[in-house]
């Protein structure tokens, strides 16, 4: 079966397509729709909502850049006029590629400077054991 390996697949799947085929004709292996409801927001419309979330939370109005499900929420319906409850959010950007991240915190008098010169030259000095 040169047919199954080329595309991957088992042997017994061809089989039953050319099955389907004989019996009822070439529509019998279409690819049919998925049942349900369409979804509210089409790819193309998710990718205009990328792009509003990769200009930051900032320029859609909010105070911080921090996109939370809640503002996500908002600027779905500002831009679409879709509403989505928040728990839903994370599916959407899940499809997207996105992935929950914290924020990390970290102090604003923080001198990056400073704390590269430590690492490099008091760490090896006060560390247990010296580098190699």
């Amino acid at each position: 079966m040169e047919i199954a390996r080329k595309i991957g697949v088992d042997r017994r799947s061809v089989r039953r397509w050319k099955a389907s085929i004989l019996k009822d004709g070439p529509e019998a292996i279409r690819s049919k729709p998925l049942p349900g409801r369409p979804p509210r927001l089409d790819w193309q419309k998710k990718r205009k909502l990328e792009a509003i979330l990769l200009r930051g939370a900032g320029r859609s109005g909010f105070v911080t850049d921090l996109w939370t499900c809640p503002r996500v929420v908002q600027v779905i319906e500002k831009a679409f006029g879709v509403r989505y409850h928040v728990d839903h959010i994370g599916r959407i950007l899940h499809a997207l590629g996105w992935s929950p991240q914290k924020p990390q915190r970290r102090a604003v008098e923080r001198d990056e400077a400073a704390i590269q010169t430590w690492v490099k030259i008091d760490w090896p000095r006060v560390k247990k054991t010296p580098l190699a």
